[in-house]
């Protein structure tokens, strides 16, 4: 099991670094960042029938971000934060929030201290958790007989179907299908009653959470989402040697088309400095000779280096002023953001190379 004190270390980096790269982000972007966390907010309201006499805790909680919408709508929120630099500017912004791991522990606690939230929040959070089940205990032990809990999580469907190899690292340590998720949370008297599957991340699932007890019935797209796993074999060792061989034939896709471009004296530079894509220019084997740097937007990675691969992370400029033949576009799940944020591309006759689901290029 990873050590909670590197990964807390971890998180706290992270997470000031993405903060520092939010003045960068551009204006659509924020602006639909903005309307998918309000439009969430004003959803479970309405779901949940929260009110002034509701609280909402949220798991995670960052810089209180999520958290401040409910606020907005006139209810008691707090957020437990693991990292201090981001718990430390929630606090700034007035959000109350505790800066420690959620378990069973914690759970306890607040609940001693008086807090019934109505709604759990916990975005992006369980793949993180290197102990399951305390985890979820503490869930258990929190919710009220009435209260409910959402969890978002990438999803393990997309993640097969669609070869997204490149979107395990080292942070997540685990990868859930539906029916995993649910085992976990049967096995602590939880149940998912509903599950939306979102675009975000290439593909994510969120699952609606209550106590085994509580009164919601099953919902139809969480029996639809049962079927379609079922469907894929998601269980059975052989999707797995499956995956591992389209994942294979991926890779040599990725690195015949940059040795063949190479030969034919075609440039190319990569786009973005994501973590997905360091997982795929070093399970590729792609060195400076094929791709000579990537640029990105945020000024705190630019004159850094890729790690594995060492590719310079240079200013976008850089790549305006190369002209390059192809642009290889590491972040995919933004590809449409990317290519409109390029038209000079297009322009010199450039293309796009997107590396998911499959290769392709666009012109």
């Amino acid at each position: 099991m990873p050590r909670v004190e590197a990964i807390g270390e971890m998180l706290d980096h992270a997470a000031q670094a993405a903060r520092r790269a939010t003045g960068k982000i551009d204006h659509a972007r924020q602006i639909a960042v903005e309307h998918g966390a309000e439009a969430y907010a004003a959803e479970m309201i309405a779901r949940t029938a929260l009110g002034a006499t509701s609280e909402v805790i949220e798991i995670a909680s960052n810089d209180g971000y999520l958290l401040q919408y409910f606020r907005r709508a006139g209810i008691r929120v707090l957020g437990v934060e693991p990292a201090s630099g981001p718990a430390s500017v929630a606090l700034a912004k007035g959000i109350p929030t505790r800066t420690c791991y959620f378990g069973r522990d914690t759970a306890a606690m607040l609940r001693a201290e008086g807090h019934r939230p109505g709604l759990i929040v916990a975005n992006n959070v369980l793949p993180h958790v290197p102990d399951l089940n305390d985890f979820v205990a503490g869930l258990r032990v929190l919710l009220p007989e009435t209260g409910r809990i959402t969890l978002e999580h990438p999803s393990l469907l997309h993640l097969i179907q669609q070869i997204q190899f490149d979107t395990i690292y080292h942070e997540h340590l685990s990868y859930f299908s539906l029916a995993t998720a649910e085992t976990i949370f049967r096995a602590h008297a939880l149940r998912v009653f509903d599950a939306d599957e979102l675009p975000t991340h290439g593909g994510s699932l969120r699952l609606h959470v209550c106590h085994e007890a509580a009164s919601p019935m099953p919902s139809p797209a969480l029996d639809r989402l049962r079927r379609c796993e079922a469907a894929a074999r998601l269980h059975q060792a052989e999707t797995y040697r499956d995956f591992r061989e389209r994942v294979a034939a991926k890779r040599a896709a990725i690195r015949d088309f940059l040795v063949t471009a190479r030969r034919a004296g075609k440039s190319v530079l990569a786009y973005g400095a994501p973590a997905k894509g360091n997982t795929l220019l070093n399970y590729c084997g792609i060195t400076r000779e094929l791709i000579p740097f990537t640029v990105d937007r945020n000024p705190h990675k630019q004159g850094l280096l890729l790690p594995g691969t060492h590719l310079p992370i240079r200013d976008p400029a850089a790549l305006l002023a190369a002209t390059p033949d192809y642009v290889f576009i590491l972040p995919w799940n933004l590809k449409d953001e990317i290519i409109a944020q390029l038209p000079e591309v297009r322009a010199w006759g450039g293309r796009f190379v997107v590396p998911a689901p499959v290769l392709s290029i666009v012109s």
